[in-house]
């Protein structure tokens, strides 16, 4: 195995796979040599040719920033000597890519699901307790404490996720916060849920009964604190009414057609987009190509790769959806006077992410290569198999809530870092490189990292594709369940009374 890698012929720069040293001579598939200025991390960048001040440097066959001085080959090329080549709110043109012509699978696999009065399809078969207010946290953990004891094994778990809105929020906030809890309690990994409001709150439970739109009363319970002599006894009975519903349900054999996957990274590293964002991209295709669903999701780390996803955009009704999910996110920067490229973080530049546009065309292979059929405004739910795109930041805790509040059953999670979150769903924490997951064993669920060693990527789509199946069918558990690492948080932008 080479000691670097180059992604694509047009690249400048090269990987390097290991640590160098200043002064070690690195040679080139030419046969040509370079030689180290300077020290470079594992996970950085070398560069190989000639760039003149102010000229792009390539990474993935794309620019990925200027040079901010005329750079020799074996300069290391980062934060130094490298700056964002992007600018604020652009214009498009529609120029739509031939997508690849793919054989329809004979035989489409299927795994042990929760097939719901609805028709739609779970893969756990869970209570879950959604406060419509903060002020009730407590009360409802305790209510999932004791609600957990009394299911014992009859379901697959009783969960609270705390927030702290529902009141003195004012405009699109607590629309928000409406529309993103209602999709919770439409969840199909919730077999039964117990909405439980305080009564004197903004998000009254009348009006959010009208964000959760036609409910079936069996699956959907109500209690207002207010009005109960005693909230956690009355809370408690509803709750074994939840389970007897529940223990109705059994699995059965379900396409995966109707699999839904959440894609998202953090903690990224500069060997994301070599290893284990190609490899989900690998899987999107596959679930997509069966008839499935994947969503993707933080816009902001769509800036500088957003062209590509624009011109795999289904038709032009897409296309202009798609200019206005990434010219909207833009404008909300603006309106808070922030840099719109105030990305990466100093834990994507430590591993080697330099500027925003070569995060996000790593961050964007989460997608695969399908064909965009829809676009998902914040806090709402699939309605459209294929590659969604859904609005929601960067931020880890809020963009994996949105993607299970969109109906995805598991979110595949990728880091070169690290990170114990978990959101409400089944989160896959996919390491890009092997160091990582031998160190955080109780973390990482797949190395990816694997694909440095030897291993195809044919073969770690194989098998992960198998632990998914194994997981949408019951027979896994992610560590984030196991963990009990199950949290939500909610997008934010206005004034707090």
């Amino acid at each position: 195995m080479s000691d670097w890698i180059r992604l694509s012929p047009k690249d400048q720069v090269i990987i390097a796979l290991r640590p160098y040293g200043a002064g070690e001579t690195v040679t080139l598939e030419s046969g040509d040599t370079v030689t180290l200025e300077s020290a470079v991390p594992k996970g950085h960048k070398i560069l190989t040719a000639s760039v003149a001040q102010g000229s792009d440097v390539f990474k993935f066959g794309y620019s990925i920033g200027k040079a901010k001085e005329d750079l020799k080959p074996g300069a290391w090329v980062h934060t130094h000597n490298l700056s964002t080549g992007l600018g604020g709110i652009l214009e498009y043109e529609y120029e739509p890519a031939v997508p690849e012509k793919k054989e329809a699978p004979a035989e489409v696999p299927v795994f042990q699901g929760y097939v719901r009065d609805n028709g739609d399809v779970g893969i756990r078969n869970e209570i879950w307790i959604i406060n419509t207010v903060g002020c009730i946290n407590k009360t409802c953990e305790i209510l999932a404490n004791r609600g957990r004891s009394l299911a014992g094994s009859r379901v697959d778990g009783v969960h609270h996720f705390a927030h702290p809105f529902g009141c003195s929020q004012l405009g699109d906030d607590l629309k928000h916060t409406q529309k993103l809890l209602a999709s919770l309690v439409n969840h199909p990994n919730a077999a039964g849920v117990l909405v439980v409001g305080l009564g004197c709150e903004n998000n009254q439970i009348d009006s959010f009964k009208q964000a959760i739109g036609e409910y079936d009363p069996r699956r959907v319970k109500f209690m207002k604190s207010q009005e109960e002599d005693d909230e956690l006894e009355k809370g408690l009975e509803l709750i074994g009414e939840l389970v007897e519903y529940a223990e109705t349900f059994e699995r059965r054999p379900v396409p995966v057609s109707k699999l839904r996957i959440g894609l998202k990274c953090g903690g990224s590293d500069g060997l994301s987009g070599i290893t284990a964002n190609p490899l989900v991209g690998s899987i999107s295709d596959r679930l997509i190509g069966f008839g499935g669903t994947a969503v993707l999701t933080e816009v902001p780390e769509m800036f500088g790769a957003e062209t590509i996803l624009m011109n795999r955009a289904e038709n032009e009704e897409v296309f202009g959806r798609i200019v206005d999910l990434i010219n909207d996110f833009k404008r909300y920067f603006i309106r808070h006077d922030q840099e719109i490229y105030e990305n990466p973080s100093p834990g994507n530049k430590d591993g080697g992410i330099t500027t925003l546009e070569e995060k996000s065309l790593g961050c964007t292979q989460k997608g695969g290569h399908a064909i965009v059929t829809d676009v998902l405004p914040y806090g709402e739910r699939v309605k459209k198999p294929g590659l969604n795109l859904l609005e929601a930041p960067g931020n880890d805790l809020v963009s994996v809530t949105a993607l299970s509040a969109s109906g995805a059953h598991i979110v595949l999670f990728t880091t070169g870092r690290g990170t114990p979150f978990g959101g409400p769903v089944p989160t896959v924490k996919l390491s890009t490189n092997s160091e990582l997951a031998a160190r955080k064993k109780n973390w990482i669920d797949y190395n990816a990292g694997q694909l440095l060693e030897g291993k195809t990527m044919a073969e770690l789509t194989d098998e992960l594709w198998d632990y998914l199946l194994e997981l949408a069918s019951g027979d896994r558990r992610t560590h984030n369940e196991t963990n009990g690492f199950r949290e939500i948080a909610i997008f934010k932008d206005g004034v707090i009374l």
